[in-house]
């Protein structure tokens, strides 16, 4: 029978936890403190481990290195009721299986549990790398679960010598994965360059990437390094890789190979030891079939993929995003926007943001700049997304002029507006998911997020 410790200052949740997995035989002990739990560790050499985020005195995440190194052959699956990528890139990077939110979905957890055990049976080792405190920058938002994966890649692959290809649509925020991978590697205070690929003609980008001897090209007055040279040990990330030309693919591959290059108009051969990480906004798959990608060239940048999803896909992310976005907004722009009115929370909620999070940004930042108060309002939107408007009765049942509604956060409107909607249709999911445009799935999530509750009579 596997032995499985939980560790949660949360009494209650500990033996809710404890009384289910019993019934899943398991001999199941609990423990309310790091310290406790460890004591109980050595007892019992628990075959898996639950372990909270977020305890008073020591942390779980502090503790997590201690437990991987004292018991490495037991998976530790993470619980927090926290929402952000830093704690899960921190217990991913620390040797966590898995990283599950309160309130805990019974489903997922056996799941997680099932899977644990499975790849311990098969001595399948767990990636174990110490934690990182330069998270903070470039940090980003997302708490719906397609991020949460995102997070856990970054994670666990951050700090492993191996090339990544990030894909998702214009504007998802491929870069900031990358600056992401970066700050959470071993090369986090080298410098990170950024060179996109579709923005200089092919002699300038193949000089701005390689360098190039004085008189190779015309115009090449001087000798210049480039980035690959300048950047040595840290990280180069091409934007846009699918826009390379043959030449340079070629002289891309022989980095991704050989680690060296040659600058233009020179035969000597130079090493460089920077990481490389791509993106792109097209399907590389159908470039290489096309003959537009080098087929050799593609596999070496794709040893690791990360899909970044669009902003329609995880709407539950938006008003996160409107937050924080706004934060940095009214910094820049020296004014104090705090609110956005019920009509334009809803239309952003239901527009399908076609540039995804930068366009966001920036319909957000040409509101704040004609902003005549505190309180942003439809009209200061575009048309585009101003005209949803009419579907207002379909979408909307939070009443307008509400003194109290304009104090709360965006995060409880959102969940004021979907208790109302659940409420107009009686609970009816369907109904409910046809209002508010979320598929089945997403409305799950929401409900367990907010922690919003099926009435009994309803059941």
């Amino acid at each position: 029978m596997p032995k499985l410790l939980i560790i949660d200052d949360d009494v209650a949740s500990c033996r809710t936890l404890q009384l289910h997995l019993m019934t899943q035989d398991f001999e199941v002990q609990t423990a309310y403190d790091v310290e406790s739990g460890m004591n109980l560790a050595r007892q019992m050499q628990p075959d898996l481990i639950i372990l909270d985020i977020s305890m008073p005195g020591r942390s779980g995440l502090e503790a997590l290195p201690d437990f991987r190194q004292d018991y490495p052959d037991a998976p530790v699956i993470m619980i927090t009721a926290f929402q952000d990528m830093e704690s899960t890139i921190a217990a991913m990077q620390g040797g966590a299986t898995e990283y599950i939110h309160k309130p805990i979905d019974i489903n997922e957890l056996d799941n997680a549990i099932s899977c644990a055990l499975e790849r311990q049976k098969n001595k399948h080792d767990n990636i174990k790398v110490t934690c990182n405190d330069r998270l903070n920058k470039n940090s980003m938002v997302g708490k719906s679960w397609m991020m949460k994966e995102v997070f856990k890649t970054i994670g666990l692959v951050a700090k492993q010598p191996v090339t990544v290809l990030i894909t998702g649509e214009s504007g998802t925020g491929k870069e900031l994965v990358a600056k992401a991978i970066h700050n959470a590697s071993n090369r986090g205070e080298q410098p990170f360059v950024a060179i996109n690929c579709a923005a200089l003609v092919e002699t300038l980008l193949e000089s701005d990437m390689f360098g190039h001897e004085k008189g190779s090209f015309t115009g090449a007055v001087n000798r210049q390094q480039g980035k690959f040279e300048l950047t040595r040990g840290g990280t180069i990330f091409l934007d846009e890789v699918g826009e390379l030309s043959p030449i340079i693919q070629a002289k891309l591959l022989r980095v991704l190979q050989e680690k060296e290059f040659s600058p233009i108009g020179s035969s000597k051969v130079i090493k460089t030891g920077a990481r490389i990480l791509a993106a792109t906004n097209v399907n590389l798959q159908n470039a290489v079939t096309s003959g537009e990608f080098r087929e050799d060239l593609f596999y070496r940048l794709q040893v690791v993929t990360i899909d970044i999803p669009p902003l329609r896909e995880r709407r539950e992310d938006i008003i996160d995003l409107v937050q924080v976005l706004l934060s940095k907004i009214n910094k820049e722009l020296k004014k104090s926007i705090t609110r956005l009115s019920n009509e334009t929370i809803e239309a952003f909620m239901h527009y399908d943001w076609p540039g995804n999070v930068r366009e966001l940004k920036n319909v957000l930042t040409k509101a704040v700049a004609l902003c005549p108060s505190d309180t942003i309002t439809l009209d200061l939107v575009s048309q585009e997304i101003s005209q949803l408007q009419p579907n207002r009765k379909k979408m909307s049942f939070i009443e307008e002029d509400n003194d109290e509604l304009a104090l709360l956060s965006l995060e409880d409107i959102e969940k004021l507006h979907i208790i109302r909607v659940l409420e107009s249709t009686n609970w009816h999911k369907g109904k409910t998911c046809e209002i508010l445009g979320v598929s089945r799935p997403r409305l799950r999530r929401m409900l367990r997020n907010y922690h919003i509750r099926e009435p009994q009579e309803y059941n």
